[in-house]
């Protein structure tokens, strides 16, 4: 059984899980009180530690956790359905929707027993551990990947543009602390997550609907970098440049930039 994601862009919609299927990693673990708002839903930047943690058991599972050992994320989708909820307990799946010899799609649906749903969709490198640089991936190891999908060709394609200082809604810090280094020596991809919970907070009405959240990252942010978030808001009929099915909605975006260099790019629209 094989298959793919639909669409291009933002507005791409997600290959389905093939369930049934022996190539798709299926687990589950409690879901926790650090995972959690103070409302109880299940936050973007802890589902974003739940997806990296599913991505190593899974890869152990696999057999290759000891030739392909490092990766790091490109781009991460996230679809907040419906919310999950404090003290329920998580399904969690795990497959591949397209790969390259370097680099792959995964995807993570997230269940909660009670109805809640978050999907997702990654975009990893396998890294070089002496140069730290993009590595093949073993024929043996795309040829498992490919059993859940036809797509084989998987080029990148950046979705999102900085946006500028001159005409943001706001321009705040994010101080970066030790706790959001990992082991590569920069801030780890959930903590990008953690700014989106902050605007979030402050933009309660975004959670009362489906949303999709999606971080592309250009560069690393290193400890002790002045870290900056440059907030836009894009309204219906000014959202072209981010795919002809978004032109009806309103489209936000957080830019990460230390002095003039951009460090990721975050956009936030209703599904």
């Amino acid at each position: 059984m094989s298959g793919t994601t639909t669409g291009t862009g933002l507005s791409k919609t997600m290959m389905p899980v093939p369930d049934p299927h022996p190539d798709v990693f299926d687990t589950g673990w409690p879901l926790r009180v650090a995972d959690v708002d103070r409302t109880g839903r299940l936050k973007f930047d802890a589902a974003t530690r739940h997806i990296q943690d599913i991505g190593s058991d899974h890869l152990r599972e696999l057999g290759y956790e000891k030739t392909h050992p490092l990766w790091i994320v490109r781009r991460t989708m996230i679809d907040l359905i419906r919310p999950i909820e404090f003290q329920d307990m998580l399904r969690l799946r795990r497959w591949c929707s397209g790969t390259s010899n370097r680099w792959c799609e995964m995807r993570v649906r997230i269940d909660g027993r009670k109805g809640g749903l978050m999907e997702s969709e990654a975009f990893w490198i396998n890294i070089n551990r002496e140069t730290q640089g993009p590595a093949r991936i073993s024929d043996d190891f795309i040829a498992g990947l490919q059993r859940t999908t036809d797509v084989n060709r998987l080029r990148w394609k950046a979705y999102l543009s900085a946006g500028s200082r001159d005409d943001a809604e706001e321009i705040r810090e994010y101080p970066v602390r030790v706790s959001d280094i990992d082991i590569f020596d920069h801030m780890n991809n959930s903590v990008y997550w953690s700014v989106v919970e902050d605007y979030l907070y402050n933009h309660p009405e975004l959670l009362t609907a489906p949303l999709r959240v999606t971080i592309e990252h250009d560069l690393p942010v290193a400890l002790g970098d002045k870290l900056e978030i440059i907030s836009h808001v894009h309204p219906p009929g000014s959202t072209d440049k981010f795919g002809a099915d978004l032109t009806d909605r309103t489209v936000r975006t957080l830019t990460y930039v230390v002095g003039d260099e951009t460090k990721a790019v975050a956009c936030i629209f209703p599904l």
